[in-house]
């Protein structure tokens, strides 16, 4: 069975948090996040994407989020997982791996 890939969003900027100063990048985050889910599950498909809050994308609940996290003061990197927050700061791989495996994926 074809399984749809699930969408994990990594949302950010260039400037690091100010709660966040001694760890990686947003920027840095998305890019081990997408090698990490990539070595735990291959073969299961997923799109990732780097979203910059201050310069995000058209698309409109993109942006509304993008404005949430600047408004509320959230400390970035976000990582939102089909829609649902999965890490803030400092995301734990063991939170965003315990979700997918909600969507079905299964670690080699």
């Amino acid at each position: 069975m074809e399984r749809k890939p699930v969408e994990i969003h990594v949302y950010g900027a260039e400037v690091l948090c100010p709660s966040c100063v001694n760890l990686p990048s947003s920027k840095e985050t998305y890019e081990w996040l997408e090698a990490a889910v990539g070595r735990k599950y291959p073969q299961q498909p997923f799109t990732i994407k780097y979203i910059d809050i201050y310069n995000p994308p058209e698309d409109e609940a993109i942006k509304s989020f993008a404005s949430k996290v600047i408004e509320e003061d959230m400390f970035y990197p976000i990582v939102l997982l089909e829609g649902t927050v999965v890490g803030e700061g400092n995301p734990r791989l063991k939170t965003i791996y315990s979700e997918l495996e909600k969507h079905g994926y299964k670690a080699v």
